[in-house]
């Protein structure tokens, strides 16, 4: 199984912070955020190459870091090529990119590079191979359901297959929500590519492509348990710096 970091935005709404270096290095509790996304794919043993995807540039800054990241895993860095906001690939069209690229073939953990969270990620393999022909999304259920308007909102069956994908929502139906982890097996790694062919989706949208891909598969869930930090802008960030163990 291969493993891919999704590193290659531009993080404008942490500008000034962001504009000349990536989010996923910026730090919290004295490590940067991909640090302890590294450390949760270290966990598993089943994972024998990390991937990080980041853009033309902040690569050079990801060659740095990847000189002193501790992993016993090989790690390889992927420049998508992009050099600003206006060209970014987004989240699908990255993942796309790097499977086309590498000429991948295995089974895919996809992670956020901006995803914290304290759950181990071998419960969610284990469910996720479990139903392997298909593929499974890692999810978590917020205090607040008010709060759910900010994610993608998702509501299971009691199978745990994904019945309902609605982006950013006015009226969240559910506290349940998307958390930009994803295993594809490698027998579906093909309909990234036909998701991508359609000029009018959204790839920097990936409840987009969750929400295409259920009518197409059965997608299951597996809802995180402990504490999860999506750092999209500085309230997030601020309280990931305090919160966060």
């Amino acid at each position: 199984m291969k493993a891919l970091i999704l590193a290659a935005g531009y993080a404008t709404r942490l500008y000034p912070l962001t504009k000349e270096y990536p989010k996923p290095l910026l730090e919290v509790k004295g490590r940067p955020i991909i640090d302890y996304i590294v450390d949760k794919l270290e966990a598993v043993s089943g994972i024998d190459e990390i991937y990080i995807v980041t853009n033309n540039k902040f690569i050079s800054v990801f060659r740095k870091w990847a000189k002193s990241v501790k992993t016993s895993k090989k790690v390889t860095l992927v420049n998508d090529l992009t050099k600003s906001n206006q060209d970014r690939l987004g989240a699908i069209g990255d993942i796309a990119f790097v499977i086309k690229k590498l000429k991948l073939q295995n089974d895919l953990l996809v992670v956020g590079g901006d995803n914290l969270f304290s759950g181990s990620l071998k419960g969610f393999l284990k469910f996720s191979v479990k139903n392997c022909h298909d593929a499974s999304i890692g999810l978590y259920r917020l205090k607040n359901q008010k709060d759910a308007s900010h994610y993608g909102v998702v509501k299971l069956d009691v199978r745990k297959a994904v019945i309902s994908f609605e982006e950013k929502p006015a009226k969240p139906q559910s506290r349940i929500v998307a958390m930009c982890l994803y295993y594809i097996p490698k027998g579906r790694l093909a309909l990234v590519r036909q998701y991508m062919q359609n000029k009018k989706i959204k790839t920097d949208a990936t409840g987009s492509y969750i929400a295409w891909l259920k009518d197409k598969v059965d997608v299951y869930g597996y809802v995180f348990k402990g504490s999860w930090f999506d750092i999209g802008d500085y309230k997030y960030l601020n309280a990931a710096k305090k919160n966060f163990a």
